[in-house]
């Protein structure tokens, strides 16, 4: 089944004692099972999505949505996916929490597993390293402590403990000077920075942002460090300079923002996915978008 496509604008002004926007987003796409990890293909110029809820996964070309690959039960691959992000490589990886694995798709829908016996994997991104970063919670809960995040080393061909003992561990993503890395953890209403060492390993740890009234889902950063949160339940973007202060807050259609993704050729096209309205919206953005991956640069 194919997702319907309606083109809606919503006209929504962001402010906050720092910085103001006046945005419009558009609905791309709609009548999806659980919108969620946006991401874009700078090769083809086109972003692919996770239908966390449905049997397949999809691809928005030209804002025209389609399936680009469906379950096959005969097949122990592709389950349910939820972050997705693509490698220079050409494959698209994915975190699949119904198969608890991490696996990856050419461009033909071809599915890989590149390593399995997690939990729930929910989010990943690249490291200038080259190797693969995931989040994996399990339960959810301020007092269930049992989520980790862990890198796929390509090297060694091993799964490396980066973090443990997080409630809900969700989004995750680089800045470009490779010295932090952000982690929303998502039971606790807030984000965590972690230093990076020289080797990619994580260091010291600190709370960068507190974010009541929702759950902080997927995170993207601009070309000037700020940091731009899915503020799930809250019904908007949040957005943070790089010492944790809020400069705005973009309320979006619905309460429910799952995930986001600076694409386009200029980086200033902001994809978001909304869980509310089972929806892809998207708006053009004063600052570009710093990619996820670092792979990408």
């Amino acid at each position: 089944m194919k997702p319907l496509l309606l083109l809606i604008v919503f006209f929504v002004f962001a402010c906050h004692n720092t910085v103001d926007f006046n945005l419009k987003f558009e609905k791309v796409a709609y009548g999806l099972q659980f919108p969620e990890g946006p991401a874009w293909d700078d090769q083809q110029q086109v972003l692919y999505f996770s239908n966390c809820y449905g049997n397949w996964l999809g691809i928005l070309q030209s804002d025209r949505p389609d399936t680009f690959v469906t379950v096959d039960s005969t097949q122990n691959c592709f389950r349910q996916t939820n972050g997705l992000t693509f490698h220079s490589d050409g494959f698209l990886y994915a975190c699949d929490f119904g198969l608890g694995a991490i696996e990856r798709f050419d461009r033909n829908g071809n599915c890989q597993i590149i390593e399995a016996g997690f939990n729930r994997p929910n989010d990943l991104a690249f490291g200038k390293d080259g190797n693969l970063y995931f989040t994996d919670p399990k339960s959810y809960g301020k007092d269930k402590p049992d989520g980790k995040v862990y890198r796929y080393n390509f090297k060694i061909g091993k799964v490396e403990l980066m973090a443990d003992s997080l409630c809900f561990p969700n989004g995750i993503a680089f800045n470009a000077d490779w010295t932090a890395a952000y982690i929303a953890e998502s039971a606790k209403n807030r984000i965590l920075k972690f230093e990076l060492q020289s080797d990619g390993m994580f260091g010291k740890v600190k709370v960068f942002a507190e974010m009541p009234d929702g759950d902080p889902d997927g995170i993207a950063l601009d070309v000037k460090g700020n940091v731009y949160v899915a503020h799930f339940g809250a019904g908007q973007i949040a957005v943070f300079d790089s010492t944790g202060q809020r400069i705005a807050s973009i309320p979006v259609p619905g309460k429910k923002p799952s995930n986001l993704e600076f694409a386009g050729p200029d980086l200033k096209t902001l994809y978001v996915t909304e869980d509310e309205t089972n929806a892809i919206y998207k708006t053009r953005m004063p600052i570009p978008g710093l990619p996820l991956n670092f792979s990408k640069q």
